[in-house]
């Protein structure tokens, strides 16, 4: 995979500079505070000059009223505004973005959240900026030069959305080049670059995803945060265990990226079984059954970390009690098979014993994980149907 293609930004743009056709559609993901919607889509108005064609799509992934609020405030808007109601809200907030992604209809499209964070006079500039660069996808970041934090004033969020910003980039540094805030949840990307089911389960990562799978010519506009209107959110230790999840989700997944992670697992799961080993001896219990419980320890801990490291989104096929025993036997069997192979490299094969084990253990992780991969986590099914209802109001 090449790496992004970075476009510095192109300094005074404004409003009447969009070019023609420069179509947008503003999707508002997953809005969830109705008291937000008519000052959002009265800034809207106010903010895309009449000659951008637009439309407003929000996804709405709550039993509420949000939708009716929509429906109200709507009807002074000068553009049309649909509403998808997503009855079983799979993927959070991101899969919300992902179905604005899929029903927009416009050249560009415009990921913002429904709080009013996320200034929409910045719309236009985003569209003019990709389209004079020859962009595909346009970042709002707050640390751009002229850019800025704005509300999030108090040390533990400028730490957590600093330190995830970094924690990224450090994973990806090549295809991230250019993008200074990953973390954005207010960028504009054209529907030409879009593939929408690539996108994983976050909210404000659906960025990071885009900018991830596929290398793009990329921009940055600056922007500061306004103050939110009503609602209240802020980051949490869930949110920060998803996105370490998440994180851990794309760096490995090619076949060599999982191989690795496998073999990095499976050596720290030496440290509960030395642990259970010891405690099991000073309690008087004989080495060799001691040995047996202690391995099975490792077994729990290296399942425990493959499936929220590795395969966590390919746990669907089968259930959780099938996934245990198929990955402790295949553990088990790694046991019981190292040892006639080591014998057999030896008196076959002439091989020193050094060495012969050497080789087993390379053997046996490689069967275990293409074992692991082929028998435990197969390739997670399609769903058959979608449950979105969709409304133009």
């Amino acid at each position: 995979m090449t790496n992004h293609e970075y476009t510095a930004p192109v300094p005074g743009l404004d409003a009447v500079e969009v070019p023609e056709p420069g179509a947008v559609t503003v999707v508002v993901a997953s809005p969830g505070e109705p008291g937000n919607v008519r000052r959002l889509l009265r800034l809207i108005t106010e903010s895309v000059p009449g000659r951008l064609p637009c439309e407003v799509v929000f996804v709405d992934d709550f039993a509420d009223d949000t939708a009716e609020v929509i429906r109200e405030a709507a009807q002074d808007c000068p553009f049309p505004v649909t509403v998808l109601h997503r009855e079983d809200p799979a993927g959070g907030p991101g899969g919300a973005v992902a179905e604005g992604l899929r029903a927009a209809g416009s050249e560009w499209i415009v990921v913002m959240d429904g709080d009013c964070r996320h200034p929409p006079s910045l719309v236009p500039e985003l569209v003019a900026t990709g389209e004079h660069a020859g962009a595909e996808l346009v970042v709002a970041s707050r640390y751009a030069e002229g850019g800025h934090r704005g509300g999030l004033a108090d040390g533990r969020r400028v730490a957590v959305s600093r330190g995830a910003a970094r924690l990224t980039k450090a994973l990806f540094p090549r295809r991230l080049h250019g993008i200074s805030d990953p973390m954005s949840g207010f960028f504009a990307v054209r529907r030409s670059a879009v593939t929408p089911d690539l996108l994983g389960p976050l909210g404000c990562e659906a960025l990071l995803e885009l900018a991830v799978h596929r290398p793009r010519r990329v921009t940055e506009v600056p922007f500061v945060p306004q103050d939110r209107s009503a609602g209240e959110s802020g980051p949490t230790v869930r949110e920060g265990l998803r996105l370490l999840r998440r994180l851990a989700g794309l760096r490995t997944r090619t076949p060599l990226a999982r191989l690795i992670g496998f073999g990095l697992i499976g050596a720290s799961g030496f440290v509960p079984n030395l642990l259970g080993l010891y405690v099991l001896d000073a309690l008087g219990l004989h080495y060799v059954p001691a040995e047996i419980l202690a391995n099975q320890l490792g077994v729990a801990w290296n399942f425990l970390l493959i499936e929220q490291l590795l395969f966590r989104d390919r746990r669907a096929h089968r259930r959780g009690r099938d996934r245990l025993g198929r990955f402790a036997l295949l553990a088990n069997a790694d046991l019981v098979l190292r040892i006639p192979l080591i014998a057999l490299l030896v008196h076959r094969f002439g091989m020193g014993a050094l060495p012969a084990t050497a080789l087993a253990l390379v053997l046996t992780f490689v069967l275990r994980f293409v074992g692991t991969e082929a028998l435990v986590y197969l390739p997670r099914r399609r769903p058959g149907n979608r449950t979105t209802a969709r409304r133009a109001v």
